[in-house]
């Protein structure tokens, strides 16, 4: 019988899943059906007790993280850990989830050869902030969390969070931002289609960054990465991290391992369709 997977958000729009997810099974010889599936919030319980069952695994998007957390019959720690969960495993009737946007960041940067340690700059206080400045801070890092007047006690609360876990951790707003980081990550929506002319940070403050990781992944190349390349300085977009933490996925539904030069090509190819179906290029 054919197997079904899916991703579950709303909206869902031009999501990247199906691609990349339909390349990975089709990596190990697996045919599958993958769909996107639009799910209200106040549609969720009713599709996770109905609809899901039938799927054998799913994978979670904006806004249903943490909403669906409290229908899952397991959670592991990872979901655990940054209370949010993205990926599900359907099994006899019952629910595993898991969170693989951390592993995804990591295995980004280890791939471009940068390290995550010393002094990191986070942009923004969300969930992308919250997971990948835990990342940083439990990598024994130096983390401040820079954000906008409106956000600052949404930081604050980011901030002691990380502290309550063995971090260390400040807060600032971004228009004061100074001082030398060995990386800057934007875990804020500026620069993402279709305001691609936007920057979180000024020039002068990408100076004073040694690399870059930038979580939007449409387009390929945001200003702030194509003027960090300027720059001289390293930079890792976000698609990397869309795939790696797909790769993690297909680790936690069937214990699938991958070659790293077709993950590599992966992101490549990726990019190029997310510009077609954008771009029209």
């Amino acid at each position: 019988m054919l197997k079904k997977y899916a991703v579950i958000g709303h909206p869902i729009g031009h999501t990247m899943s199906p691609f990349i997810h339909k390349r990975l099974f089709s990596l190990q010889g697996i045919e599958v059906e993958y769909s996107a599936i639009d799910i209200a919030p106040e549609n969720l319980k009713d599709a996770v007790s109905g609809s899901l069952l039938e799927l054998n695994g799913f994978n979670v998007t904006i806004p249903h993280k943490e909403l669906i957390m409290p229908f899952m019959d397991d959670i592991d720690a990872s979901a655990k850990k940054y209370n949010a969960v993205n990926c599900v495993k359907v099994e006899n009737g019952r629910l595993y989830s898991c969170s693989t946007d951390a592993f995804g960041f990591t295995e980004a940067l280890k791939a471009n050869g940068v390290e995550l340690k010393g002094n990191v700059l986070v942009l923004g206080s969300g969930g992308a902030a919250r997971t990948l400045a835990r990342e940083a801070a439990d990598n024994g890092c130096n983390v401040t969390i820079a954000v906008r007047l409106s956000d600052l006690q949404k930081a604050a609360e980011l901030k002691d969070w990380l502290i309550e876990n063995g971090g260390k951790a400040t807060v600032a707003r971004i228009e004061t931002i100074h001082g030398d980081f060995d990386l800057l990550i934007n875990a804020t929506p500026v620069g993402m289609y279709p305001n691609t002319d936007a920057m979180a940070v000024s020039k002068s403050q990408l100076m004073c960054c040694k690399a870059l990781f930038d979580a939007v992944y449409n387009p390929k190349k945001t200003k702030l990465i194509k003027t960090a390349e300027e720059l001289g300085i390293k930079a890792v977009g976000g698609m990397a991290m869309l795939v790696w933490q797909a790769v993690k996925a297909h680790e936690f539904w069937y214990n699938a391992t991958f070659k790293k030069e077709n993950i590599e090509q992966l992101i490549e190819d990726a990019a190029l369709e997310m510009e077609r179906l954008f771009y029209g290029k």
